[in-house]
């Protein structure tokens, strides 16, 4: 099963993620959203799988220094999926693609039932 990895180097979360699939010693690819932008495409296939207020961090600093009118895309997909282009640290962190399957943000507990049902 492919399992590719999403995030930024330096993001705590990330780095939790990251060390969690190094030590189940699980194969992965890391992308690094400073070198890989994310593309329109891998964003609506994340969309068919998660809803927007799951992909957009908006508790995040990137979020807080928006326009109102920029936050206010986030009402539709579209929208959404424009701001998140522009500006790709808007995007929770990290994103695990398993599969078919795509999980939003570290949590322990999930990454353990996964990786021990693959």
């Amino acid at each position: 099963m492919s399992c590719h990895l999403y995030g930024i180097v330096n993001c705590g979360s990330v780095k939790k993620a990251r060390a969690f699939l190094e030590s189940q010693k699980v194969d992965y690819v890391f992308h690094d959203f400073k070198k890989e932008t994310p593309q329109r495409q891998w964003l609506e296939q994340c969309l068919q799988q998660v809803d927007v207020d799951t992909l957009v961090n908006k508790r995040g600093t990137t979020w807080r220094k928006l326009s109102e009118a920029e936050q206010a895309q986030v009402a539709t997909l579209d929208g959404a999926i424009a701001l998140m282009l522009a500006y790709p640290n808007v995007i929770k962190r990290p994103v695990l693609w398993l599969g078919e399957k795509v999980v939003v943000g570290f949590d322990e507990t999930v990454y353990q039932s996964l990786f021990q049902a693959a």
